[in-house]
């Protein structure tokens, strides 16, 4: 299990969100001021993915606001990486995504993250990882299902706010609402005012 855990840290080639390729891409060194997410996805010129990189692109001014960076991982090679970027969206490409593309050609990574699976390709496998490198959340999806990236962004919401006001998030939190003192009476008084809600 990783979430309380430090994210395992590695070394890797990469393509980077200019385009350019770097063959020392460390995560350690490339976290985020506030926080770091990192996704795992199967293959690059495949199906689900290509909507899940251009969504995570989409929001990527979303994250970078909220001081976290993003990197994406697969077993793919940075020739593939960089083909992909390349390659327009309207013929099955990504486009130049801001983000950094690591090739995970070992499989070392998705082993480190437990997501390889088959022995071949990683799961969607996403964790958020915290300002001091702890792995805050973790979520796998099975391959055909695609993730929600709106969701980690609430979820980077969640782990900021805690980490500021020192308070839990309650089922459904989302940026401007009430959370909840961790504590007996503070249960009691969140669920007296909102229990309708949830």
């Amino acid at each position: 299990m990783l979430v309380t855990n430090p994210a395992p840290d590695f070394i890797a080639t990469a393509v980077l969100g200019d385009g350019s390729i770097v063959e020392d891409f460390k995560l350690s060194e490339n976290f985020g001021e506030k926080g770091t997410v990192i996704f795992f996805y199967p293959l690059d010129f495949t199906f689900v993915c290509p909507s899940e990189l251009i969504a995570f692109d989409h929001r990527l001014p979303d994250f970078k606001e909220r001081g976290v960076n993003v990197i994406g991982i697969s077993v793919d090679s940075q020739f593939s990486h960089f083909a992909w970027r390349e390659t327009p969206i309207n013929k099955g490409g990504i486009g130049r995504v801001g983000y950094p593309l690591v090739a995970d050609l070992t499989k070392q990574i998705s082993k480190d993250y437990d997501v390889l699976f088959g022995g071949a390709v990683a799961l969607r496998g996403s964790f958020l990882i915290d300002a001091k490198g702890t792995v805050r959340h973790a979520v796998v999806n099975d391959l055909p299902l695609g993730r929600n990236i709106d969701e980690m962004l609430r979820m980077v919401d969640t782990m900021q706010f805690t980490d500021e006001h020192g308070e839990v998030c309650p089922a459904g939190w989302v940026k401007g609402d009430e959370g909840m003192k961790a504590t007996t009476e503070g249960v009691a008084e969140y669920l007296a005012a909102h229990e309708a809600e949830l």
